[in-house]
């Protein structure tokens, strides 16, 4: 669990309207990282791709992911 996600998942740190505001925008945060990282991952040659230990279809079925689901 990141530093962020321990302060948003404590339950006595912060007031329930700023919990579900920063629960908010972690979501969102992750969203883009994985949006961002799925399009950089489809620039990828198949040297690239097999050097971090993919196959062109497994990094397609990943480029291919919808941004919500991990």
């Amino acid at each position: 669990m990141s530093p962020v996600e321990t302060l948003v998942f404590r339950p006595a740190s912060l007031p329930p309207l700023s919990r579900v505001v920063l629960r908010a925008a972690v979501l969102v945060l992750a969203w883009e990282t994985r949006a961002r990282t799925r399009k950089q991952l489809r620039k990828l040659d198949r040297h690239m791709l097999r050097d971090i230990g993919l196959d062109a279809l497994s990094a397609e079925a990943e480029c291919n992911r919808p941004f919500w689901r991990d």
